[in-house]
């Protein structure tokens, strides 16, 4: 719940910029681990289906991973590992197909 505060009371372009951020990640991850078979969450912020594997198409998805805004940009982009957001309780995952550690950080290309 504090980092939905964090980021609900940022600066307007500030909360944008972290918004879009988070998006622009999730839609890398997907891209990078394309597939349906685990959807990972970063309320309120968005959330996108990764890794190939069974697809789901009722309910609650078998493979769910979510954390905090700050965490997934954490993660996403390397300054925190997977394995230390998971060990510090930082992150939930439940599921066989929900560790993420093969696919971060992610390794966005530059556009320059």
């Amino acid at each position: 719940m504090a980092a939905v505060r964090a980021v609900q009371s940022a600066p307007g372009s500030v909360a944008a910029d972290i918004a879009t951020a988070v998006r622009f990640l999730l839609e890398e991850l997907a891209e990078v681990a394309p597939g349906n078979s685990v959807e990972v969450r970063v309320p309120p912020l968005g959330a996108t289906q990764c890794i190939e594997g069974p697809r789901h198409t009722r309910g609650t998805p078998p493979n769910v991973v979510e954390m905090s805004p700050e965490t997934w940009f954490a993660v996403a982009t390397g300054s925190l590992s997977w394995d230390d957001a998971v060990a510090a309780g930082r992150v939930s995952a439940s599921g066989t197909r929900a560790d993420l550690a093969e696919v971060l950080p992610l390794r966005v290309a530059s556009t320059t």
